[in-house]
């Protein structure tokens, strides 16, 4: 007799376990969910980035221990006129980053109303994560590190500063 899938001595597979995750970026036009994502999945950062049409997909995989976590990534274009595609890209998503450029108040603004769509129309179990971007441009900050911290335990959001140009916590966000 053939025994089929060979169990391992201490009765595990060898195999590590792979978990995938759907991931979307929100936010406003140039506040840098392009610029994030393609530090983290590439390493480059370009100081001129097209604006994203739509959206875009790009996949990302990190090994934590034994686990393998695979990340599927939509980064979503920030203009108004592709608002009313978002809830294609954040329906069954696990996670989403929401990002604002810590130099302008109206994409803070902005964030927070992504914030409050997610809560109302996205899984009950999603993660939100807020992003203040181009922490790199310190010297001309709009937005207060603290006023972000408050509103995002208010809301029980993770929360960080990042910089895509420097990489500055990109890898700690994802």
């Amino acid at each position: 007799m053939t025994s089929r899938g060979a169990a391992r001595p201490n009765g595990q597979s060898q195999a590590s376990k792979i978990c995938q995750f759907k991931l979307v970026l929100l936010g406003e036009s140039a506040v840098g969910k392009s610029s994030l994502v393609l530090r983290f999945v590439k390493g480059q950062f370009h100081e001129y980035q097209e604006s994203t049409i739509g959206a875009a997909f790009l996949t990302q995989s990190v090994c934590l221990d034994d686990t393998t976590v695979k990340f599927e990534i939509w980064d979503t274009a920030g203009q108004e006129r592709y608002h009313s595609l978002a809830p294609m890209y954040y329906r069954g998503a696990q996670a989403a980053i929401v990002v604002y450029d810590i130099t302008n108040q109206e994409t803070f603004a902005r964030a927070k109303t992504w914030v409050k769509e997610l809560q109302r129309q996205a899984s009950p179990s999603i993660v939100i994560a807020l992003a203040g971007n181009k922490a790199d441009l310190a010297s001309k900050r709009m937005v207060e590190y603290e006023e972000a911290q408050a509103y995002a335990d208010d809301n029980s959001l993770l929360f960080m500063e990042t910089s895509a140009k420097t990489a500055m916590n990109v890898n700690d966000l994802f």
